[in-house]
């Protein structure tokens, strides 16, 4: 592990809260800005078709150009200043252009459409940034740290150093990565492997920074610095793959460069040629303005957002929030799925699933899980939980225990209605005890359950079974996925290979991972990127963040994912309905091909305004016509994706 996590730099353990405010606020401020554009716009736009004065609406698109258009324009200057020519300052000027020759709504609504983009990104990614710094808010401030005469020292955790040994009070989180050195406990790992259950220590084991440990106290000896825990690690993760740009957003990044440098020259061209052959500058002026209009990627602009705009508009409504319309562009794309399985596939909460009375004991299934309940009640271990609320369930009396103890690793030992119940582990109780209780425990666990033991007067009287529930729709959307991508989904979790496996089989899944770290996770994720497919993630947990980050699309699901999760994801599923995902990629796909007509479309209109301005006389009135008449109708065709029936139609084909 070591080996893997040294090829991701180390960041520090704690971000100043100063930078992180800086980046916060200048996006707030950009999207006040893009705001008040937006407002000025809609203000001057129904007095101009009202036919008001200009010196009403004139002021209100004044603002707008300021508002709107000084921070893309002064971007697009210091861009400049190194040599780089960006669409931003290029829709500035022909913005510009067309407040010069009278087409001042024109110019300003090129402008509100860059700024609000503009602004929608910055603030992305300012959220982004706070959730990924505030995981590590999960490793402790502090740890009480064992000098060499036993003595304790409560020190930064950012202060120890390898070879430190520390101590963990139950219900304490884990100050640094090491391993035990004694005491014994359970420790809720689920931030780091996603495990659903706490998973037992005992010296030799590793723990991990910012893992909780329930009973039991535990001296750790530090491993890694505070700089190079796991969980630094998938900050460092998440902000690598966040700030690596994807293969198309680079291809459109150096079309926009020379689609910029193309205008400029032949805006230039068209003003200067006829000015050389004895054109007068007004007209050479005029013609020069109308060729940037006309050719100014607005309506190839409108002609790609109606679409993927309706189709985010038609998954909000059916409870999938899709970040932006590049993230819907990309869903389109995607060939390879791979899942999470504690709180994606399944609930995320354990349940018994088998209650199973031992020969001889003299209990049905009924008594075998109240005295079970009535022992576990006082625990708050999520096992003892799941127990109880099985007895609940089925309607049962749970009686009051008295004398309840619990021991960390072992189980609980309770007196229940006169007789001492001990509810436990298998490992430690039923050493020496009979054999059905072996072969019981045995058949469980080999199918994947966690097998807890009843004993009753110091004898073994039964076996309960409890796994992580699968999703009602868990199976249809593996199928539905398959169909949609060629290949049957990937299952990645951090849960034990068993466990995993019996999931695996109910669903259909035959690629199963398990045991996985998160660094363990991206590698997954690339080595399917590296075989040129486009990897959808979904998952629910600080510990698959990392993967969202790096895979080509991720989505999270909204009820019972971590922050990190749903800031780092690209789409959440808000009402955790696995069956969405299906239908929001094959509205992708719908989208696209809209995208494609539009843009179609507006190519054919460009094209050919541009061409009767460069060969004939093109009216700047129907140059304006035209390039506002393409927008209508590539506008128009896109909002078809509002419909109910395009989801249907989507969820039909996934």
């Amino acid at each position: 592990m070591s080996a893997t996590l040294a090829e991701h730099p180390a960041p520090t353990t704690r971000r100043p809260a100063a930078p992180r405010r800086r980046t916060r606020v200048l996006a707030l401020a950009e999207a006040r800005w893009a705001a008040a554009a937006t407002v000025a716009f809609l203000i001057a736009l129904p007095l101009q078709l009202a036919g008001a004065s200009a010196w009403l609406w004139g002021p209100a698109y004044a603002i707008a150009y300021v508002t709107g258009g000084w921070e893309p324009g002064w971007a697009g200057l210091k861009a400049l200043r190194e040599k780089t020519l960006d669409v931003d300052l290029l829709m500035i000027v022909a913005a510009l252009g067309a407040a010069a020759i009278g087409q001042v709504m024109d110019g300003a609504l090129l402008i509100v459409i860059f700024a609000t983009s503009g602004a929608l990104e910055a603030l992305a990614t300012a959220r982004t940034q706070d959730a990924v710094r505030g995981l590590l808010d999960l490793a402790p401030d502090t740890a009480t740290r064992l000098d060499v005469d036993g003595s304790e020292e409560t020190v930064p955790t950012a202060a120890l150093a390898v070879g430190d040994v520390i101590l963990v009070r139950p219900g304490e989180r884990v100050g640094a990565d090491g391993l035990v050195l004694a005491g014994a406990g359970e420790v809720d790992q689920a931030t780091i492997t996603g495990e659903p259950l706490p998973v037992a220590k005992e010296p030799g084991d590793e723990v991990f920074a910012g893992t909780l440990n329930g009973t039991g106290a535990l001296r750790v000896r530090v491993g890694r610095d505070a700089s190079d825990s796991v969980i630094a690690r998938i900050v460092a993760m998440v902000e690598e793959a966040s700030g690596t740009k994807a293969p198309t957003q680079l291809f459109i990044e150096k079309v926009e460069q020379r689609y910029s440098l193309g205008m400029v020259v032949a805006t230039l061209a068209v003003f200067l040629v006829p000015l050389g052959f004895g054109d007068d500058l007004t007209g050479a002026l005029l013609r020069a303005m109308t060729f940037m209009i006309v050719a100014s990627p607005c309506a190839v602009v409108l002609a790609t957002m109606p679409p993927l705009l309706s189709a985010i508009a038609n998954a909000g409504r059916h409870g999938v929030l899709v970040k932006s319309a590049v993230v819907m562009e990309r869903l389109g794309q995607v060939d390879a799925v791979a899942l999470d399985k504690t709180g994606t596939l399944t609930e995320g909460t354990p349940r018994v699933t088998d209650v199973r009375p031992l020969d001889g004991a003299g209990l049905d299934e009924d008594a075998l899980l109240t005295a079970a309940a009535a022992a576990e009640r006082p625990s708050e271990h999520p096992l003892a939980r799941a127990v109880v609320d099985a007895a609940r369930t089925r309607g049962l009396a749970v009686p009051e225990a008295g004398d309840f103890g619990s021991t960390p690793g072992v189980g609980v030992t309770a007196t229940v209605d006169g007789h001492a119940v001990v509810v436990g582990t298998p490992a430690r109780l039923l050493d020496g005890l009979d054999t059905e209780a072996h072969a019981v425990v045995a058949e469980l666990e080999g199918g994947g359950r966690t097998a807890v033991v009843v004993l009753r007067d110091g004898t073994a009287v039964g076996v309960l079974g409890i796994a992580d529930r699968l999703r009602p729709d868990a199976a249809e959307t593996v199928t539905a996925l398959t169909a949609l991508t060629g290949r049957p989904p990937m299952l990645l979790t951090g849960d034990n290979p068993r466990a995993a496996a019996r999931l695996a089989t109910e669903v259909g899944i035959t690629d199963v991972r398990a045991g996985l770290l998160p660094e363990d996770k991206v590698a997954a994720v690339r080595e399917q990127e590296r075989a040129g497919r486009h990897v959808l993630v979904i998952g629910d947990g600080v510990n698959d963040a990392p993967a969202l980050a790096a895979a080509h699309t991720g989505i999270a699901l909204g009820r019972a994912g971590s922050d990190l999760a749903l800031e780092t994801a690209d789409a959440v599923i808000v009402r955790d309905e696995l069956a969405t995902v299906p239908a929001v990629v094959a509205l992708s796909r719908a989208a696209r091909r809209l995208v494609v007509q539009n843009l179609v479309i507006a190519g054919v209109f460009i094209t050919g305004l541009v061409l009767w301005d460069l060969i004939g006389t093109l009216p700047l009135p129907l140059g304006v016509l035209g390039h506002e008449g393409s927008t209508v109708i590539v506008g128009l065709n896109g909002l078809r994706l509002l419909r109910d029936t395009a989801w249907r139609r989507a969820a039909d084909r996934g």
